[in-house]
């Protein structure tokens, strides 16, 4: 077979965003060697695109807020499916890495006293996100590199991982029963399971093979929106790190909470999806239907009724600071207005390009002149986006937008301590792993999520790298992963992987979007395993040298993985809760709310299974602080 170049390190982490980044600098920190693998340039992760802020109760704008309060509004956005301990563990430390990251060099706005400014965002009882402007992800990106670098990391850019490589001697992923690890809560695969010990991949320019050897492997690869044909994602969000680990026996949990972000841009369809900021409707921003309406106020949670403005009037009051004031409905949590402005569209009552309206420039009405600046003070990266983009100025006119697909709370299923998988030596972090977020991720916790969880499993990935000793590769199942790798390359004639990846995102999006039946997932499924029939004679006709329609080819795999992951716990789920919603199952339902969905490779066949794995009992005391707190 091909030969390949190999590269050993204690400690190997597969993407880096935020959460890589930061596992990457714990591990090298605690004395071990660290290899950084990325898709693409290092600094271009999609981590830059979390705009808004990242959420830490460090009570600089309102001293009422705690990790208390955060502990219990993360739980009740993620519908009580959250890991309990994951959501203690964030709440606590978020403060202390926004500190962090300060003291690495992160230019953060400030309150009149010199503080680290918070604002509003939706879901959070308090103004609780630092931010930098609306580039906050830019920011954490380039703080993590600059303190990184320095560091004695080996990076690897423009790479992809194909393959983890498990302990010789132990080709079969031993499905064996389960036991309780009581010290975590979470039921783990048998000690005689074969540990992670490396990964075999290519660099996409060359598509030259590489190996890497390691002790730990920590996946920080983000999510799978490209497996939907709207998204606020980037090119490398297909599922890598989610595919990587089922594939190695890792367990997949909560995938059928897929988070449509209310608001994408709609227009011009060149940037159909493109973010548009939480924080424009934390400054203020008001949601509009064609005839002008304010629809969110039309449709409030009984969860939240307390806790939401009456008026537009005490919307207002709230967003500029006033204490008794209750926050406007356009700062609920992302999945119930993304089924607003849903509803709003689906009535007739859309904008000309398939939205609604999102209008900052209103604001004027209480800032008068000092309005412009504000807007361009507050969100310069909007402002930029919608006047280059879409020749808009959102100081004066209000933008069209609609939900597109976002992040997905499910992910690898992990311990809420370590961050490892259920497979050893396997670990996760940020949006690749499951636990935090529940049924429905918070906007800005996601960024807070990356540096307190990627810090936590470069952390433990260090010390299970000087446990245990370097393992041995398989030289089978090199062979057997290049062997693959080439296949595409291999076939004169077959089918086009663009076309397959853009019927897999169509179909994603009709029929597994933001509403489901069961009906149209059923026939998702069968459509999953007709394109996979088809990915299996996929053809990219050339060198391995700048072929993109090889790095396709490869993504499929990893795309038809996920989109069935994501299909099949949907369709168990059988009630809407947080980011899922049922048509033919409106209501949440109780027996639901005592089980995450667990999926894994199984069975005579292999296939994938769906397993109910019950929830963690929460300790009273956790159970009171939510109570006092609602």
């Amino acid at each position: 077979m091909n030969s390949y170049e190999t590269h050993e390190h204690d400690v190997l982490v597969i993407g880096a965003g935020g959460a890589g980044l930061r596992a990457a600098i714990e591990a090298s920190a605690a004395g071990c060697s660290v290899a950084l693998v990325c898709k693409s340039l290092l600094g271009k992760a999609h981590t830059v695109m979390a705009e808004g802020g990242m959420a830490a109760s460090m009570a600089n704008v309102d001293d009422r807020d705690n990790w208390k309060v955060h502990f219990a509004d993360t739980m009740r956005g993620g519908q009580y499916l959250n890991n309990w301990v994951m959501a203690q563990h964030h709440a606590k430390e978020a403060p202390a890495r926004v500190r962090e990251l300060e003291a690495w060099g992160a230019v953060f706005d400030r309150t009149a006293d010199g503080r680290i400014l918070q604002r509003n965002f939706g879901g959070h009882r308090y103004p609780r996100l630092a931010h930098v402007g609306d580039r906050t992800g830019l920011e954490m990106i380039r703080t993590l590199q600059d303190y990184g670098v320095h560091r004695g990391i080996d990076v690897f850019m423009e790479m992809t991982v194909h393959t983890l490589l498990l302990d010789s001697g132990a080709s079969d992923l031993g499905r064996s029963a389960l036991r309780a690890d009581t010290s975590s809560g979470m039921s783990a695969r048998s000690a005689d399971l074969p540990r992670v010990i490396g990964a075999f991949g290519y660099d996409r320019p060359r598509g030259q093979f590489r190996v890497w050897k390691a002790r730990a492997v920590v996946l920080a690869t983000g999510g799978i929106g490209k497996a939907f044909r709207i998204t606020s994602n980037s090119w490398e969000y297909t599922g890598d790190g989610h595919a990587l680990a089922y594939e190695a026996g890792a367990d997949l949990m909560d995938m059928e909470f897929v988070q449509f972000h209310p608001t994408g841009m709609v227009w011009p369809p060149s940037v159909r999806g493109l973010l548009v900021t939480e924080g424009v409707r934390g400054e203020g921003g008001r949601l509009l239907n064609k005839d002008g309406k304010r629809f969110m106020f039309d449709d409030v949670p009984p969860l939240y009724r307390n806790q939401v403005a009456t008026d537009a009037e005490e919307g207002w009051r709230y967003v500029t600071g006033d204490k008794n004031a209750n926050r406007p409905p356009e700062l609920l949590t992302r999945d119930h207005v993304a089924r607003c402005i849903n509803r709003e569209v689906k009535a007739g009552r859309g904008s000309p390009h398939g939205g609604v309206y999102l209008d900052i420039a209103w604001i004027k009405e209480k800032l008068g002149g000092a309005a412009e600046a504000h807007i361009k003070k507050k969100l310069p990266s909007m402002y930029h986006q919608f006047h280059t983009l879409a020749g808009l100025d959102i100081t004066k006119e209000p933008m069209e937008v609609g939900p597109t697909t976002h992040y997905v709370m499910g992910g690898v299923r992990v311990d809420g301590d370590t961050q490892m998988s259920t497979v050893p030596g396997l670990f996760a972090a940020g949006e690749v792993a499951a636990g935090l977020h529940g049924a429905n991720r918070l906007g800005g916790n996601s960024l807070s999520d990356l540096v307190v969880f990627g810090k936590r499993a470069g952390e433990h990935a260090a010390a299970f790298a000087k446990e245990h000793g370097a393992g041995a590769v398989n030289p089978a199942q090199v062979e057997d992963a290049q062997r693959r790798a080439l296949g595409p390359l291999e076939r004169k004639t077959g089918e086009n992987p663009y076309a397959i990846q853009h019927d897999l995102q169509g179909m994603m999006q009709d029929l597994v979007g933001i509403v489901r039946t069961e009906a149209e997932m059923t026939r998702a499924l069968e459509g999953i395993k007709k394109l996979r029939e088809r990915a299996a004679s996929v053809a990219a006709p050339g060198s391995r040298e700048y072929n993109p329609g090889w790095n396709t080819a490869i993504d499929l795999s990893n795309l038809l993985t996920v989109s069935e992951a994501v299909t099949r716990a949907a369709l168990e789920r059988k009630e809407s809760r947080g980011a899922q919603f049922r048509e033919d199952y409106p209501a949440k339902r109780d027996e639901y709310a005592a089980f995450n969905i667990v999926l894994r490779r199984g069975g005579v066949t292999d296939a994938m299974q769906v397993v109910r794995e019950p929830l963690r009992p929460m300790p009273e005391e956790l159970k009171k602080v939510i109570e006092e707190n609602k």
